[in-house]
């Protein structure tokens, strides 16, 4: 039986009959909280902000262009938890298993085109890697690719490719440590 936390210590929803649709609801929803999941299916699925994406996605979040998730544990989480992204996807992006990233990360897969400013120019796709923590704030470029077991601060900007294992931070982006 699921279990609340309080001031006064844990409480089992099994004696708190008031407690039951809040433990129902948290199971259907894991591991979204249920609160959030209600407001972000509201927004996504009734005011059809968001409505092209096939996941849940955060109410305060925008979400464009062309995204391939690749199937991971926590990244659709973060889709849903993690407010005031910007995931603009028109070159593409992928986005490897179990990639975190905190609120506030900016992800722009193209830029305008100089000779019309209502085209996209060509890039290649953004390539996340798997078990890459991106921190709040930060902002990865047309055309990076990102390799496995990376972290990048918060705040950064990712302007050029990052290698596996090292943590990334600064403007533009550069390694303070190495885990290889």
């Amino acid at each position: 039986m699921r279990r609340l936390q309080t001031k006064t210590g844990v409480i089992r929803a099994r004696f708190r009959p008031w407690l039951w649709p809040y433990a129902y609801s948290a199971k259907l929803t894991s591991p979204i909280p249920p609160g959030l999941w209600l407001v972000n299916f509201f927004f996504q699925k009734v005011l059809r902000v968001n409505s092209r994406v096939p996941w849940q996605v955060h109410f305060t979040s925008v979400v464009s262009g062309n995204i391939k998730v690749v199937m991971g544990k926590n990244v659709k989480r973060c889709f849903a938890v993690s407010g005031g992204c910007y995931i603009q996807g028109m070159n593409g992006i992928e986005i490897g298993d179990d990639t975190i990233f905190a609120p506030g990360v900016r992800i722009i897969s193209a830029n305008h085109s100089l000779d019309d400013l209502d085209l996209v120019a060509d890039a290649p796709p953004i390539i996340i890697g798997k078990r890459v923590w991106i921190g709040a704030n930060a902002v990865i470029l047309p055309g990076v690719q990102i390799g496995d077991d990376v972290v990048i601060g918060a705040g950064s900007i990712v302007t050029k490719n990052v290698p596996p294992g090292i943590t990334v931070v600064g403007n533009p982006a550069h390694p303070i440590k190495d885990y290889n």
